[in-house]
């Protein structure tokens, strides 16, 4: 039984409230194809990869992270993402800082994985960032433990003392590093940061694990298509295969 994609966008928007987004971003429903839904794929991007795969599935909405229309197109070619999801009648349904910042989203996924407790958690970085206690461990076993468990490359900088409160943001948080240190952090965890970023957690004695933009976000596409799955029992919902990292890294 098919559903619209008002519908769902209705269960989204319900789940991550589009005023929890920054002013600068775009949310919501960025491209309607106009058609009724019965498979969806979700991903943290909408590539040209993921839109074919969605074609050959008969998918007729593809749900992500990352806005699929972010600055403003002055033009638009038949290669573009926008108009390859047109040409196949699927619709788009992007839901960026919001799911960042809401209850469940991407850093309360990012949070729980690793393991910062759900009693003394705290908001911060703009309410798009978590920290809290965690059981005591080191800054390298955390790095090793990214590493495992996000399926990305990590690099860290060590600060020789034990983590008993951790902070994290996904994506590119880096620059928040300052905010952890206030907020009492031994660590930050993140997806990206600057070199002068790794200096100041160096001179700040912090510890710093980078993990990858696409390791700390990815996970968040398998919270998408269960509460979909959940909310709406007659659609076939999928995490998109081709939804990958779109890095490849060196092993020496």
């Amino acid at each position: 039984m098919s559903v619209t994609v008002q519908e769902i966008l209705r269960e989204l928007t319900a789940f991550a409230p589009p005023e929890l987004a920054c002013s600068w971003d775009n949310v919501g429903l960025l491209v309607d194809a106009g058609r009724p839904v019965d498979k969806v794929l979700t991903a943290l991007d909408i590539t040209p990869d993921v839109v074919q795969e969605a074609a050959a599935a008969g998918c007729q909405l593809i749900v992500s992270h990352h806005p699929v229309i972010f600055n403003p197109m002055k033009h638009i070619t038949a290669d573009d993402v926008p108009a390859l999801l047109l040409q196949n009648g699927i619709s788009g349904i992007c839901m960026h800082t919001n799911l960042d910042a809401t209850a469940g989203g991407v850093n309360d996924t990012l949070a729980d994985l690793l393991g910062i407790s759900r009693e003394d958690r705290r908001n911060f970085a703009e309410n798009c960032g978590r920290v809290g206690s965690v059981p005591a461990t080191t800054v390298a076993d955390l790095a090793r433990f990214c590493a495992e468990h996000l399926h990305t490359a990590v690099k860290y900088v060590d600060s020789g003392k034990p983590v008993t409160r951790l902070a994290e943001v996904s994506g590119g948080g880096g620059s928040y590093l300052q905010e952890a240190i206030d907020e009492g952090a031994d660590c930050l965890v993140t997806g990206e940061a600057a070199h002068h970023i790794a200096l100041l957690a160096r001179q700040k004695g912090i510890g710093l694990v980078v993990a990858g933009h696409w390791g700390t976000e990815q996970g968040i596409a398998d919270v998408l298509a269960a509460r979909l799955q959940q909310a709406f029992p007659a659609l076939t919902v999928h995490h998109a295969a081709a939804d990958t990292d779109p890095y490849t890294y060196l092993t020496v």
